[in-house]
């Protein structure tokens, strides 16, 4: 029974401790709404337990100051949460290879756990993202490379302008998953844009391919929708990889520990792992 949990009596669906390998669950930090320290103070002293990493989206801890946003990565180091940078690579990379240098030598310096590599905006050939992840393990980083089948993906587009973009086969985004898990990506993110997000349709056929191929514990599926976590829950587990919004952490894990849910989920979510393995 976990003492430090209120209503430990009642049972839960069991969860591994921290630093997880299943059922990781990445919340994104400030972009669409401001996710400051003191919000981010009481989220995680309610329910750091349930975060694993904080993903700053759109380059916005390069307009902070510097002291609030080192603020923002200790208190997520003091609750075991690890911090990602977001896709901003697209940017510096635009500005050439010592821009990146330089970049990834202040990601360090700030205390930034992950970068993510991603290459929705613009086009760069395999080697190139392989070079990538490995440059960021020499800093001494984790590399998180950022895969999908929508060109264009990552900056909220609408439906029409993506169509007219086009996607890419699921084969392509597939091999330089496995190309950068081979180089010693930390984990690979999925981009939702094109499978789930904003589509007329989901293609749920993609994501199995995916996880046909790669399985679930190095893989997380950009999921910031209620109606999508919920969907990647039901078909694939509790303890499938996911990224929200920081406004969904407790839904999510209320899903994830099977408490609660929608109507066809609800009281059906569960896990089978005893606390002693049989002799």
């Amino acid at each position: 029974m976990d003492e430090a949990r209120a209503f430990s009596f009642l049972r839960t669906n069991r969860r591994e401790a921290k630093p997880r390998s299943l059922g990781v669950t990445e919340i994104r930090g400030p972009y669409y709404t401001v996710a400051g320290r003191r919000y981010l103070e009481d989220l995680l002293e309610g329910f750091g337990e349930y975060v694993d990493s904080l993903k700053f989206a759109g380059g916005s801890f390069t307009l902070m100051p510097r002291e609030a946003l080192t603020g923002i990565i200790d208190l997520c180091h003091s609750h075991d949460v690890k911090v990602s940078t977001g896709g901003f690579i697209e940017y510096v990379l635009a500005q050439g290879e010592d821009a990146v240098d330089r970049y990834l030598k202040e990601c360090r310096s700030l205390g930034f756990d992950i970068v993510e590599l991603s290459t929705g905006f613009i086009t760069t050939p395999v080697e190139d993202v392989v070079r990538l992840t490995e440059r960021v393990r020499r800093e001494g980083l984790l590399a998180k490379p950022e895969v999908g089948i929508q060109f264009g993906a990552g900056g909220a587009t609408s439906v029409d302008q993506l169509e007219a973009e086009g996607t890419s086969d699921p084969g392509r985004a597939i091999e330089i998953a496995r190309r950068c898990l081979e180089a010693g990506a930390h984990m690979v993110m999925i981009e939702a844009e094109g499978i789930t997000e904003n589509v007329r349709s989901w293609r749920t056929d993609v994501v199995a391919r995916i996880i046909s191929a790669l399985g679930t514990d190095r893989v997380m599926f950009e999921a910031a929708d209620p109606e999508v976590f919920a969907w990647y829950v039901k078909n694939y587990g509790p303890e499938v990889n996911l990224f929200v919004d920081h406004s969904q952490i407790v839904q999510l894990e209320c899903l994830r520990s099977g408490i609660w849910g929608t109507a066809s989920l609800w009281g059906r979510v569960l896990t089978y792992r005893p606390h002693r393995e049989p002799a």
